[in-house]
């Protein structure tokens, strides 16, 4: 892990300075597979591709980021997470919903 970046702050002449970087994510318990309630949509990206994307995270990015290498893993395809979404190369929306509901997670097919 790299150490958080301080943008911003470059000199303090208070004594008794404390830097606060109000990332309340990270401080934030993940919630337990059953609390995340997640939606599972197919969209068409720039050239007409297609990604399955999960919305609706309310956990740790670092989470979210382990859970986003399972399901690459699974689907054996690239993809990235970010802004709370996940998103998988390709169409494996039934099969990420499977895989996700067997894993404890409320998740359900969202956008026709």
């Amino acid at each position: 892990m790299s150490k958080k970046q301080r943008s911003g702050i470059v000199y303090s002449t208070d004594p008794n300075f404390q830097y606060n970087d109000d990332d309340s994510d990270e401080d934030a318990e993940t919630p337990t597979p059953n609390q995340q309630e997640l939606k599972v949509w197919l969209e068409r990206k720039g050239g007409g591709k297609v990604v399955t994307a999960i919305k609706g995270w309310t956990g740790k990015t670092g989470d979210m980021e382990d859970l986003a290498k399972q399901l690459k893993t699974l689907c054996g395809t690239g993809g990235t997470a970010k802004d709370r979404e996940i998103l998988i190369q390709g169409d494996f929306r039934d099969k990420i919903l499977t895989w996700l509901l067997a894993k404890g997670y409320k998740a359900k097919k969202a956008g026709g």
